[in-house]
């Protein structure tokens, strides 16, 4: 087992290359010694200090920090493991990425962790609020939230709540075009359509038993789901939207829902984080809150 000098020595050699394999030449060991002594560093920290995928590695926001105090006092490298454990012993500090879709962001996540700042004023989070599934490597996240599915081995992944969707318009609009049964009927309505930003195709509209529906001539077309909640609001088109948007404005009186028959299965909102290398405290302690909010159908609408 390597010592902890030896630990420190590999790590900083590493911090100073592109990879792995290039800071194995510098030493003299191979690429496999570097990594076990990496690994090995950050189970005794707590701590990620490199991004890892199959093509790159990147060193994380506290592997650079970490990396400055170890070319400082590599002879005193003892006071490096007794500083951090104080660090985290007196308190939750330091940088947490997280990623969310842009309407769940903007909507509830940057609510649900106001609370968690004023206990914690240390803690530096960094929002990505983007509706593609983020590379975790690439820029650098601890925690996602998406809705779907996630088949990356690369993550642990847990789910939080369903998300159903709902056919809705304005009581206005259906009493204008009547109240639709079918999905013959429903494609004679105005309709909005909801762009995929990722491969500009029109998102269908999904139904009980398998049936879908694109509509033809659509009232709207977005790529924007909150925009899209707009115009539906405005009496403008008929909406398939998710429950976490529509359910505030149905129990409210200003949209109603038709054909709740044929709704599909709910979809699933989850949350998940890199598989790889030890959890921080502070990153457990977000995403342990963010799993609780997500969870209670009180903060996080659920149909």
């Amino acid at each position: 087992m390597l010592n902890r000098m030896e630990m420190i020595r590999i790590f900083c050699s590493a911090a100073d290359c592109s990879n792995f394999r290039e800071a194995a030449t510098r030493l003299g060991v191979s690429p496999q010694a570097v990594t076990r002594a990496i690994k090995a560093l950050e189970e005794e920290l707590g701590e990620i200090l490199f991004h890892r995928n199959t093509r790159q590695v990147h060193i994380t926001a506290f592997g650079e920090a970490y990396a400055v105090r170890a070319r400082q006092t590599l002879e005193g490298f003892d006071s490096l493991f007794r500083g951090h454990r104080a660090d985290t012993e007196s308190g939750f500090s330091g940088r947490v990425g997280i990623t969310a879709p842009q309407a769940i962001g903007k909507r509830f996540l940057v609510g649900f962790l106001q609370p968690l700042l004023k206990r914690h004023p240390h803690l530096q989070l960094t929002l990505r609020l983007e509706d593609e599934i983020t590379d975790a490597v690439d820029a650098q996240i601890d925690i996602g939230i998406r809705i779907g599915s996630l088949r990356d081995s690369r993550y642990v992944a847990r789910t939080l709540a369903p998300v159903p969707l709902q056919v809705v318009a304005t009581p206005e609009l259906i009493a204008t075009t009547g109240s639709p049964r079918t999905l013959a009927e429903l494609q004679q309505r105005p309709l909005s359509v909801l762009i995929d930003r990722k491969s500009g195709r029109p998102w269908p509209w999904t139904f009980a038993d398998g049936p879908s529906l694109l509509p033809a001539n659509p009232a709207l077309t977005c790529d924007d789901p909150e925009a899209e909640l707009e115009v539906v609001l405005a009496g403008l088109a008929y909406g398939q939207l998710p429950a976490y948007l529509a359910q505030p404005h149905l129990e409210s009186g200003r949209l109603q829902a038709v054909m709740a028959q044929q709704a599909p299965a709910p979809w699933q909102l989850f949350i998940y984080r890199p598989q790889q290398g030890p959890v921080s405290p502070r990153v457990r302690l977000v995403f342990d809150h963010l799993r609780a909010c997500f969870s209670d159908p009180a903060q996080f609408p659920q149909g």
